[in-house]
């Protein structure tokens, strides 16, 4: 069976991470969640004091930037590859609302998207990869053969976000997750350096009122069309 390159983009809170997961381990690909990597960053110029809500030292990031290495490693009770920063698990750290809040402005940096598109194309040389993120379809993978953009309400996606914070013990408020949503949105779809556009080949997916089990069962029927042809 031929192996493809599946590419999924979309707004922050879609669903890309879920069922990229899903689609991974049921095909037996390799998963990339490039937004932990843009994360990741972030987290680092948080913790070296490069960002917070006054300033955003762009020029200090871009010459760290060498210093900063990220990988994933499976994590086999819970199933999935977690995050690590220069070797340091921070698949936690790097899921707060504060880290989502600064995300967006780190990931417009072009250095930064130059530095980790390199490690992503590097990672989905030999196919059989499944990896999701703003510009997978448009940058990264412009000719992977299976393109999805998945959408939802602005509404939607900050009451999924919202049930996950607090399900994970986090005290927040449900306008405050809306007002991050609407933030990145505007940031992800406005930046200069590869902004999150549909590519004109994707299948724009609206998973607004799908549940999981619907969505997986849809997106695996495009993909096995992909790979019968």
């Amino acid at each position: 069976m031929k192996k493809i390159t599946i590419a999924i983009d979309g707004f922050s809170s879609t669903g890309k991470s879920t069922v990229a997961k899903q689609l991974a381990k049921h095909l037996g690909y390799v998963y990339v969640d490039t937004g932990a990597m843009y994360r990741a960053v972030t987290y680092y110029a948080m913790q070296n004091g490069l960002i917070n809500k006054e300033i955003f030292n762009t020029e200090a990031l871009i010459s760290n930037l060498p210093k900063i290495t990220i990988s994933f490693k499976f994590n086999e009770d819970k199933g999935f590859a977690e995050v690590y920063l220069n070797n340091e698990n921070v698949e936690k750290q790097i899921r707060t609302l504060e880290v989502s809040s600064f995300v967006s402005q780190v990931a417009a940096v072009s250095q930064v998207r130059k530095k980790l598109v390199e490690q992503q194309q590097n990672m989905g040389k030999d196919k059989g990869v499944v990896m999701d993120g703003r510009d997978i379809g448009t940058v990264v993978f412009p000719d992977a053969e299976l393109k999805l953009f998945m959408t939802a309400s602005a509404e939607t996606r900050a009451q999924r976000r919202y049930d996950e914070l607090i399900e994970r013990g986090d005290k927040i408020e449900y306008e405050a997750v809306l007002k991050n949503v609407q933030e990145r949105d505007y940031i992800d779809s406005n930046r200069k350096d590869s902004p999150l556009v549909k590519a004109d080949e994707a299948i724009e997916f609206d998973n607004s009122n799908m549940t999981l089990k619907e969505q997986f069962e849809e997106i695996l029927k495009l993909v096995n069309q992909k790979i019968s042809n």
